[in-house]
């Protein structure tokens, strides 16, 4: 390996970035003590403006270097141009659209009548549903819109109710286990799997054949032990007002669906896709008395998030794709595991892609080892900033602990591997 100054540059401040998740707290307290800065504190505060910081400072160190050179502007812009911003923008127009009010009741809907199918109370059943049916949908309408929906309904059921800690750690670290590997069942959904799909001919039935049904078993089985651990407290929950009738007319509805498919269809098309997310905005405002305040400003913060987290990644494959290849089938199952947790899954995918000669074994073993690790931190992959950005306000100071979502998201890891590996 012999990576050069800007490299060496970008993998730094991918690791100061990843320290300053770690950090979020601290800059919470100091805003509460210096009020007069407050608001700039309470900035380097969210895990979603972190890494796009971090890029902008990688940026200015490439136009500092190539002063004399070809210039700061023209090195900033090729750079820049070898990044692709396509999943930052759709996550952005995804993110605004599925959490629309018709979207979101029509969700709430599904979600009921399957719940109304369990022998249990409605909290308890509700719950279940929301972790194991949600992150299925993933495969279909993609993996940011099904954390955006699952995200919504856990904040307005359940975490608005006033849960304890434990079970509020908890349910965050099966919903992202699970929306990471429940993306698994087609092939156009998930990061991780559309990195590779198109090179290594995986169509949707391979995915379901091989990949998809492991997934949905793993799925399953987490939600189904988070839920019975924590029935207790959730028996004494109160859905009031869950399940009356949603006063969106139909038409209304069926267009937000419309164009949430749309956005699915082009989701590689960001002419096509933002195009339909500006229509939406023009339905909402003719509508606005159907609509909940859109979520503009979290699904700026994701955007942010997932475009810093293109431009740093950007200098890490001198150290990525050697250690990848270096390993044997089963090491890299486990170290996609743990390198997942550092950088985002889809990254990994990618660098694999653009290996030659693999073996069924080693693409199969890449892949599963991606989306298994994908829950373990916020940074792991694209969807959880979603997730995070909804729910961080529940937790202390305003702001997940990386630690304690680590530890909550380690069981149903382990449950995802031994499934994986063992089935």
């Amino acid at each position: 390996m012999n990576p050069t100054v800007v490299q060496v540059i970008g993998t730094v401040l991918f690791a100061i970035a990843i320290l300053h998740t770690f950090s979020v707290g601290f800059f919470v307290r100091l805003a509460g003590k210096h009020p007069l800065h407050a608001g700039l504190l309470e900035m380097f505060a969210e895990v979603e403006f972190v890494f796009g910081f971090w890029a902008a400072v990688l940026v200015l160190f490439i136009g500092v270097l190539a002063v004399g050179e070809k210039g700061a502007a023209t090195a900033v812009a090729d750079y820049l141009s070898t990044r692709d911003y396509t999943e930052p923008m759709f996550v952005f127009a995804i993110m605004v659209v599925a959490a629309s009010k018709p979207v979101l009741e029509f969700a709430s809907f599904i979600v009921r009548i399957i719940s109304r199918l369990l022998p249990v109370t409605p909290a308890v059943a509700v719950f279940f549903t929301i972790l194991a049916a949600v992150p299925l949908l993933s495969s279909f309408i993609t993996e940011p819109a099904a954390m955006t929906l699952a995200a919504l309904m856990l904040k307005e059921l359940y975490y608005s109710k006033g849960l304890s800690n434990r079970l509020m750690y908890a349910t965050i670290g099966v919903l992202f286990v699970n929306v990471s590997i429940g993306g698994t069942l087609t092939n156009f959904a998930a990061p991780p799997v559309l990195m590779v799909a198109s090179k290594w001919n995986w169509d949707s039935w391979f995915m379901l054949t091989q990949i998809g049904w492991r997934s949905a078993l793993a799925v399953l089985i987490n939600a189904l032990a988070v839920t019975l651990l924590f029935r207790k407290e959730l028996q004494q929950l109160s859905l009031t007002g869950y399940g009356q009738r949603s006063n969106v007319p139909g038409l209304i509805t069926a267009l937000h669906l419309l164009l949430l498919f749309l956005i699915v269809l082009f989701s590689h098309h960001p002419q096509v896709f933002m195009a339909v997310l500006l229509i939406f905005m023009a339905l909402a405002k003719a509508y606005s008395r159907h609509q909940h305040p859109l979520i503009l400003r979290e699904a700026l913060m994701v955007s942010c998030f997932l475009g810093g987290l293109v431009t740093l990644g950007g200098q890490q494959s001198w150290w990525l794709q050697p250690l990848l290849t270096q390993m044997s089938v089963t090491t890299v199952y486990y170290g996609a595991t743990a390198l997942t947790a550092v950088t985002d899954n889809a990254a990994l995918t990618y660098l694999g892609s653009l290996v030659e000669g693999l073996s069924d074994e080693f693409k199969y073993a890449l892949v599963t080892g991606a989306v298994t690790g994908g829950g373990l931190t916020v940074i792991a992959n694209a969807p959880n900033p979603a997730g995070a950005s909804i729910l961080h306000g529940f937790f202390k100071d305003g702001a997940l602990n990386p630690a304690r979502l680590l530890a909550a998201a380690f069981l149903p890891t382990l449950v995802a591997i031994l499934v994986f590996r063992a089935i």
